[in-house]
């Protein structure tokens, strides 16, 4: 459930950055992950690349592509967002 809480907080960062940026649609969203520990468990990187696709649906992401990359750290970072104006 944890990685639910932290892919929403990352669904609403690529979402402000595709209004600010006046994007009809997200097609890449990159994630630097480094030792996360939510809730008592580490955050696993497939499970949320899945959770922020499901929670993309009917958004301006649904079907972008969801890169997970292990970093050095103890926190997670958005690396990269593309998308088509």
């Amino acid at each position: 459930m944890h990685d639910l809480h932290e892919a929403d907080r990352i669904l609403r960062l690529v979402l402000d950055h595709a209004e600010k940026n006046k994007l009809k649609s997200v097609t890449k969203i990159v994630i630097g992950l480094g030792s996360v520990i939510e809730h008592g468990s580490e955050i696993n990187p497939e499970n949320l690349k899945f959770n922020v696709g499901t929670l993309a649906r009917g958004t301006k992401a649904e079907g972008a592509e969801v890169v997970v990359k292990k970093i050095e750290a103890n926190t997670w970072e958005l690396e990269e967002i593309e998308g088509d104006k």
